[in-house]
């Protein structure tokens, strides 16, 4: 327990996110709340440690603002693209299990992208390989090869805006990417 107390300050990344998620989880940024939530994620980190991720991070401000942006603006359309389905008076439109190969290899990469395109109403992830690097996706309204086809391509774009948002050099490298 006490080497665990030792690594704490190396996981100072994740207990930053974690803190701000349990401020926006309680409502506000008042000094009590940021106590409570950097001593809860510090809990966290301290119970169920896991290996730490800035390592494998590089933030890069442009590009990270180009992928909250971009990502808000497909869950607006897909949103509106999905209530436009389920308001109008035909059926259901048909959709598809695509696979896709990430480029990256990484677990967080992988995990990142997923999460992603599973936050984008209309697609969920229902599978994901490790080892191959490939997700399998549900994807709304993909009916045709044509449309599955665009599916990949968003989910590839996707990939490529989380790791030009916050992969190594090497990382951007491996992914043909740099």
């Amino acid at each position: 327990m006490s080497a665990r107390l030792r690594a704490l300050p190396g996981h100072w990344f994740e207990i930053l996110i974690g803190t701000i998620f349990w401020c926006l989880l309680w409502g506000g940024f008042s000094p009590s709340d940021m106590l409570g939530g950097a001593a809860a994620a510090a809990l966290v980190v301290i119970l169920f440690p896991l290996p730490r991720v800035a390592r494998e991070l590089t933030i890069r401000p442009w590009p990270l603002a180009v992928l909250i942006a971009r990502f808000l603006a497909d869950m607006v359309v897909s949103a509106l693209q999905v209530s436009w389905y389920a308001l109008r008076p035909a059926g259901a439109p048909a959709s598809s299990i695509i696979a896709v190969r990430l480029r990256s290899r990484s677990d967080l990469f992988l995990t990142a992208t997923g999460v992603l395109c599973t936050l984008i109403p209309g697609s969920v992830v229902v599978e994901a390989q490790r080892s191959t690097g490939t997700l399998f996706l549900h994807a709304f309204g993909a009916g045709t090869p044509e449309a599955a086809e665009e599916a990949r391509r968003r989910t590839l774009e996707q990939e490529e805006r989380v790791l030009r948002a916050l992969a190594r050099r090497e990382e951007l490298e491996e992914a043909g990417l740099a």
